[in-house]
């Protein structure tokens, strides 16, 4: 970034969000929130972020979906889902826009919370609008802060999911695409999380997974039945289930940071015994040990710590790379959870984005902006480091050879120029 060298192209965004950039074909899709009256809204990053005190905002804002050109960037089109006030406070490292759209190649479905639900086709016509009322989303223990949503929307068949984990309500939505209506509500017993379903077909049954506090949970989608649950996770679940060989993989942290291997042939209560005091971080090896054996029938591993309190995981082959905000990586095996290495990554930086990878290597974006790349495998090698030169609270994307970040300010694309050979961005 600092030499120019491999940036293909940057485009400024308006306004603050920390949504994901998303790419089909040749579009690139963004979100973000456009303080009228004030271009620089307040944004605390690192552990100054993490006083739990919302932001102060004052105005009117506009809540925006945009659409680029993957190949230079320009801007093809630009639509205002909604303007005013805000109908709820963000987090003072939060944004207005945290929710990262969803797309099936047809419509552009983006999410803001209190703002509602908003449906697009490509060429950037409204579709439809919807929401769920006024979402309160903050800590269970602290009811008057209000921190603002993040969990995604997600298309899957011809539908939206949304999970609506609130302190007012808690619930999961799914949506027909093509005009908005909601077909079904599961209810769930939750307070406020996070947290972005995974929806995953295995062996012909479609499965919703949700992260949670209360009920870490399975659910059959056709049918709206919860097939699983399990309870005794971090208090503030942030990442996204994922599933990697043949398993459903959930870690969430804020004092305990248990990460737990589930079967999808998992039924009813699967929680296994707590060891120990639940916050207890340093309890030790013999007890997670202990806690590891006793585990009731379809949980196939899981280990009381050393999870993830913000980024979501990543699996590549048989490896499951775990990097926390605090920068420690964790590198456990998916099939049996025992530990490959665990590393710092960046002595005293601080991780919101999520890491992105290929086969070989690993994308770190810290809130600094610098972005690290790790190589895969059983060892650690730290192979560049890239300062973007401004703040990153987004998780990248990745489109062929092309890697998508974007700051504070910009969104930027890294890759070979068509007249090289293709390879790694960075």
């Amino acid at each position: 970034m600092e030499t120019g060298e491999n940036v293909r192209w940057r485009t400024a965004i308006e306004g603050l969000g920390h949504s994901s950039p998303i790419v089909w074909g040749n579009r690139v899709f963004a979100t973000t929130a456009v303080n009228v009256g004030n271009p620089s809204p307040s944004l605390e990053t690192g552990w100054l972020g993490g006083t739990g005190k919302a932001a102060e905002d004052t105005g009117s804002w506009s809540w925006q979906v945009h659409c680029y050109d993957l190949a230079t960037g320009l801007l093809v089109w630009r639509r205002e889902a909604a303007v005013g006030e805000p109908l709820r406070k963000r987090h003072l490292k939060a944004s207005h826009a945290n929710c990262t759209p969803a797309t099936d190649g047809r419509y552009v479905v983006a999410f803001f919370g209190s703002e509602g639900l908003y449906c697009f086709d490509i060429d950037g016509n409204l579709k439809w609008r919807t929401g769920f009322g006024l979402l309160h989303a903050g800590p269970y223990n602290a009811t008057e802060y209000e921190w603002g949503c993040a969990s995604s929307p997600v298309i899957y068949e011809g539908h939206v999911i949304v999970q609506c984990d609130y302190l007012n309500m808690s619930f999961l939505a799914i949506l027909r695409l093509e005009d908005g209506v909601e077909v079904r509500r599961i209810p769930r017993n939750d307070v406020a999380t996070w947290s972005t379903p995974l929806v995953m077909p295995v062996d012909g049954r479609a499965y919703i997974v949700c992260n949670g506090y209360l009920e870490m949970a399975g659910y059959d989608f056709g049918a709206g039945e919860r097939l699983w649950f399990l309870e005794g996770g971090g208090d503030i679940p942030v990442p996204t289930p994922l599933y990697a060989r043949g398993l459903f993989l959930l870690t969430n942290g804020h004092g305990r940071c248990p990460t737990y291997a589930v079967s999808p042939g998992a039924r009813g209560d699967i929680t296994p015994p707590v060891e120990g005091p639940p916050d207890a971080a340093g309890a030790g090896d013999a007890a997670e040990d202990a806690a590891a054996v006793q585990r009731p029938s379809g949980v196939v591993w899981h280990e009381p710590r050393d999870g993830s309190y913000m980024p979501t995981p990543i699996v590549v082959g048989k490896h499951l790379y775990i990097c926390n905000d605090d920068g420690r990586l964790t590198v456990r095996d998916v099939d049996d959870g025992s530990m490959v290495y665990r590393q710092r990554v960046g002595g005293g930086a601080t991780y919101s984005a999520s890491a992105v990878g290929t086969d070989s290597r690993l994308y770190l974006a810290d809130e600094a902006g610098t972005v690290r790349v790790v190589k895969t495998g059983p060892d650690f090698e730290l192979l560049a480091e890239n300062d973007m030169r401004e703040t990153v609270m987004a998780t990248p994307a990745i489109s062929g050879d092309r890697l998508l970040i974007r700051t504070a300010k910009q969104l930027v694309c890294i890759g070979p120029k068509d007249e090289e050979a293709k390879k790694p961005p960075l």
